[in-house]
């Protein structure tokens, strides 16, 4: 564009950043909001939300090489209005479609496997991704009239700008108060707003109608339709949903099913009631070992009953019930005032691990009722850190207990391995261990005496369940099913720890076992094409694809580092988020000014070797931040090492993307770029939280991605600028 053309393109560039800004405002809220409900969608473990994450940044790369064919229009600014207003429509229809196809395309009930769940989820992403993708793209070509990458930084950084105010809107404001279809209706209007503007400086009448007229329709649709219940609804179809929430946890859904409620928070079920069994024997096993125990701390459970259980003992005087989401106990006292309602329940609405990590010495009885650890989150109650700290939590002689796997009577492979892991991690911490198969396997640990004949102790005891009683435990407790687990838990294992989750991982190899070699042939396949990408990058994308892996892989160990240490404490993990957004957008900034002064390709590569340096150091600055957690201020001290590790990261892989573009090039440049930053943060997602922490651990990830972006930017060293 030039002579006359150029006052116009400054009006226009202000309204094209802008639109960018609230493309990547909606971009967060729909990514998180999508996540939610596709977890809900596919079992809720870290697998699943890498294989969306991944899937997610590969269908938005593909949409930035679209771009390109949309930039070659002759008229691009009104096609990228007519795509932004399809930005702010789609993830409700996307909503939707998730909760009303998940059981026509799939068997209700059915577990879905890697295959399924890559093949669903990249059906049910790709409108938005692929929309937003184009759109980065075709906003760098209308600012960079001439054809170069001129445009790449502000758009960059326009976009990391709207990703901080998104991220910090959805966490602080949105989540605690509004459900999915509400939420999303609020980064709808903004985009809607935001095309509409630039149909305005266009002066096209027809685009800004539409603008309007859409807006018009979605408030009255919200005002009108509860969609949030009607979907819900068709997602639980023959149960009643007798309770629905979204908190900054996730999505929680109770469904009565001729009086059984069922709790599912993400898809998985975390507590269930009228399973009078389950309730007696997460309970008796361990309190039957201490009848007269004062002080008993439950860690999940209570709104299934367990609390009301253990008030059955006459020498309880409190019942700590902890419970991460406040949102389940509000369901409980809803739904199941009874099993809450009891003044000797202290109910506490936090992270069972922190509180007993605060809490040395105060109890007698320490219960653990969690599903297995199928996800990290839940790993961090089955580790050596959290059980030395229940083990200086109770009171002398005091009893921990705490059920695994689902047990009939033999234990395969994939139990067994749970079993001894757990063992031996237990035995590190406890003096005397006791293992009972029941319907679950359950361990008792104590460095005083424990009794492995419950049943005597049971019926020497002042209460008496109803369900598990002689009959049941003679059943259960026969000598074939003893000797059974004693087996499956003597093979050699490894320690579960908190940076090295081995049990999480076979959790998560018992999982991938019902679904066969399907799982291994997709592994084959994405290996595969991934080799050939990289083959087809040359030095400079490359660099960046080693960025978007750094990036998107060194945040999910520093969000996992965070909870580890202190637990989900949502809205620091939400700053931790938003500093890093902040991050890239300065980064992107400051690069942007300094792009024609240095020499773009050198200063990349130098800023690669920094963050294969930082990667390095990533172990180290969480163990000072666990080091320093019990000294006087010490928490805050851990979460600035944490969140300043997260800033510096963001700002160097922010400002690489803009020294990238003015390292120049084919036409393709943006495409290529934006391209392979999404395919190498997708990568990233998929491998680092899904199986490289649970196989490898922390350190050995790190490892990886230093030695990733330290090759990348070597090889960059000998590049001439004008080759990405």
């Amino acid at each position: 564009m030039s002579g006359p053309a150029a006052p116009r393109l400054g009006g226009l560039r202000a309204g094209v950043l802008l639109s960018v800004a609230a493309l990547g405002l909606s971009s967060v809220a729909v990514q998180l909001s999508l996540l939610r409900e596709l977890l809900g969608a596919f079992s809720g473990n870290e697998l699943v939300l890498g294989i969306c994450l991944g899937n997610w940044f590969a269908l938005t790369a593909a949409g930035a090489w679209l771009g390109e064919a949309a930039a070659r229009h002759r008229r691009p600014v009104p096609v990228f209005v007519a795509g932004q207003f399809a930005a702010a429509l789609i993830p409700l229809a996307q909503v939707a479609a998730v909760r009303g196809l998940r059981d026509v395309v799939f068997l209700r009930g059915e577990a879905v496997g890697l295959a399924g769940t890559w093949l669903g989820s990249l059906g049910l992403l790709a409108p938005f991704c692929i929309v937003a993708g184009a759109l980065l793209t075709l906003g760098c070509r209308i600012l960079a009239a001439d054809g170069g990458p001129a445009g790449i930084g502000p758009v960059y950084c326009a976009d990391a700008a709207g990703s901080v105010a998104g991220g910090a809107l959805f966490v602080f404001v949105l989540v605690p108060h509004f459900d999915h279809f509400a939420l999303l209706c609020t980064p709808a209007f903004f985009n809607l707003a935001a095309g509409a503007l630039l149909a305005w400086r266009i002066r096209s009448r027809a685009l800004l109608a539409a603008g309007g007229a859409l807006a018009c329709a979605l408030a009255l649709g919200v005002s009108l339709v509860d969609a949030d219940a009607l979907t819900t609804a068709l997602q639980h179809r023959g149960e009643r949903v007798a309770y629905r929430a979204n908190s900054p946890y996730g999505r929680l859904i109770v469904c009565d099913s001729s009086g059984l409620l069922t709790f599912y928070e993400n898809g998985i079920p975390v507590a269930a009631t009228q399973n009078t069994t389950q309730v007696e024997e997460a309970v008796h096993y361990a309190m039957c070992q201490r009848p007269g125990a004062r002080r008993v701390l439950l860690v999940g459970g209570g709104v299934a009953g367990d609390a009301r259980e253990i008030l059955r003992y006459p020498s309880v005087a409190q019942v700590t019930y902890v419970e991460l989401d406040p949102a389940i106990i509000a369901a409980g006292r809803l739904l199941v005032a009874g099993n809450l309602d009891d003044r000797r329940i202290l109910l506490v609405a936090a992270d069972g691990r922190r509180l007993v990590r605060e809490s040395p010495g105060r109890f007698d009885v320490v219960i653990v009722d969690l599903p297995d650890p199928s996800t990290s989150q839940l790993n961090r109650f089955y580790t050596a850190g959290f059980f030395s700290e229940a083990r200086a939590a109770l009171g002398p002689d005091g009893v921990l207990g705490f059920g695994l796997g689902h047990y009939e009577n033999f234990a395969g492979p994939e139990l067994s391995r749970l079993l001894s892991c757990a063992r031996r991690t237990l035995q590190g911490a406890f003096a005397h261990v006791v293992m009972i198969p029941g319907g679950r396997v359950f361990f008792l640990a104590s460095d005083g005496p424990l009794e492995p004949d419950v049943l005597r102790l049971i019926e020497a005891s002042p209460v008496r369940p109803r369900l598990v009683n002689r009959n049941y435990l003679g059943a259960t407790l026969s000598p074939d099913r003893l000797a059974d687990i004693g087996r499956a838990a003597s093979r050699p294992a490894a320690l579960n720890t908190d940076l090295n989750p081995v049990l999480y991982y076979y959790e998560l190899r018992r999982w991938l076992s019902q679904f066969g070699g399907a799982s291994a042939a997709l592994g084959i396949v994405l290996a595969l094409a991934l080799a050939a990408y990289l083959a087809a990058l040359g030095p400079v994308p490359r660099v960046i694809f080693a960025a978007g892996f750094a990036a998107s892989g060194l945040e999910i160990v520093l969000l996992l580092g965070f909870q580890m240490i202190y637990g989900s404490v949502y809205r620091q993990v939400g700053l931790v988020v938003t500093v890093f957004m902040a991050g890239l957008a300065a980064g992107a900034w400051a690069a942007g000014r300094a792009a024609p002064r240095v020499p773009a390709v050198r200063a990349l590569a130098v800023l690669g070797l920094a963050i294969a340096a930082l990667a390095a150091a990533v172990p180290p600055i969480l163990h000072a931040s666990q080091a320093v957690d019990a000294s006087p201020g010490g928490p805050l001290i851990g979460q600035a090492l944490i969140l300043l590790a997260t800033l510096v990261l963001a700002v160097m892989v922010g400002a690489q993307f803009p020294l990238a573009g003015a390292a120049g090039g084919p036409v393709a440049a943006p495409a290529r770029l934006f391209s392979a930053d999404l395919a190498g943060a997708a990568l990233g997602a998929l491998l680092v939280a899904s199986l490289l922490v649970p196989l490898a651990g922390v350190p050995a990830v790190c490892l990886l991605i230093a030695v990733l972006n330290a090759a990348c930017a070597g090889l960059a060293l000998g590049v001439r600028p004008c080759t990405p």
